[in-house]
């Protein structure tokens, strides 16, 4: 594993305190990621199987990889793995799940990739795109890394996921308390700003459900997905703040009494032809 001391450095300008943020929130979160994962890991199978069963000797970047999920499945299929990911946490935990044989991990940046053209047979990145400012680059750096022939997929959050959330929320107070995401014409108009000419984009809503808003809230406090860009201020979340999103959740409480999470997920597969 790369030592942090010796990584590349990606907070030299005051636009990268943003990434120093959203590293600190998920190198937090790192101890807790896995027992809050369910919807995580649903989109990472979803994701994987754009790729095919049989991976033996091809060399596949993991951007983002987390804890390890990803890259454990990619093991299994014969694959190489290079786990990255800008978090040195979370490169610690995949490297609990994952092992040393043939994987490596590495820390850095997904807009700024540590690696030469054409040095991999694929790349997957789930649930980490979102996280950059500039979608554009980090496709960019990924299609450049990746060889003639070969594939790039990813997920990321679209806009709408967690409504039912911002909606309550909205209720409470004026704060921002859920992330923004951006469109599906978005993400075409970032994937034609990189280059990406051959791709197909699938967007659907995957419905997560809760016994209560406060449930929820734990589960993205768990996987670290509760930083807010910019520093927006979320305001004090104080007792009488967390009942009364807490209420204005009932809402949508189902017949079943079940509370939905609802995520628009987009995946993504560019085919370097």
């Amino acid at each position: 594993m790369v030592n942090p001391a010796v990584a590349i450095d990606m907070f030299n300008s005051t636009s990268n305190k943003e990434k120093q943020a959203i590293q600190a929130a998920f190198s937090k979160a790192a101890h807790t990621y896995d027992r809050s994962a369910e919807f995580q890991r649903q989109v990472a199978d979803t994701l994987l199987s754009y790729l095919p069963t049989d991976l033996t000797g091809l060399r596949i970047l993991d951007v983002g990889c987390g804890t390890g999920y990803c890259c454990e499945a990619l093991l299994k299929r014969g694959a190489c793995v290079v786990a990255f990911d800008l978090s040195s946490v979370m490169l610690e935990k995949a490297k609990e799940r994952c092992g040393d044989h043939n994987i490596t991990y590495i820390q850095g940046d997904a807009e700024d990739l540590p690696f030469m053209d054409d040095e991999f047979d694929g790349v997957v990145s789930s649930l980490a795109l979102q996280w950059c400012q500039d979608l554009s680059v980090p496709l960019r750096e990924m299609k450049r890394i990746s060889h003639n022939k070969s594939k790039v997929i990813f997920s990321t959050l679209l806009d709408g996921s967690l409504f039912e959330l911002k909606k309550a929320w909205s209720k409470v107070d004026l704060y921002q308390h859920v992330n923004d995401f951006i469109t599906p014409s978005m993400v075409k108009i970032a994937l034609a700003q990189s280059e990406c000419n051959n791709f197909t984009l699938h967007c659907t809503s995957v419905e997560m459900t809760y016994s209560s808003a406060l449930a929820l809230m734990k589960d993205l406090k768990g996987i670290g997905a509760t930083h807010l860009p910019n520093g927006r201020s979320s305001g004090l979340l104080s007792k009488e703040k967390l009942l009364a999103v807490e209420e204005a959740y009932q809402l949508f409480r189902s017949e079943l009494n079940h509370l939905p999470a609802t995520y628009q997920v987009g995946y993504g597969v560019i085919s370097n032809d």
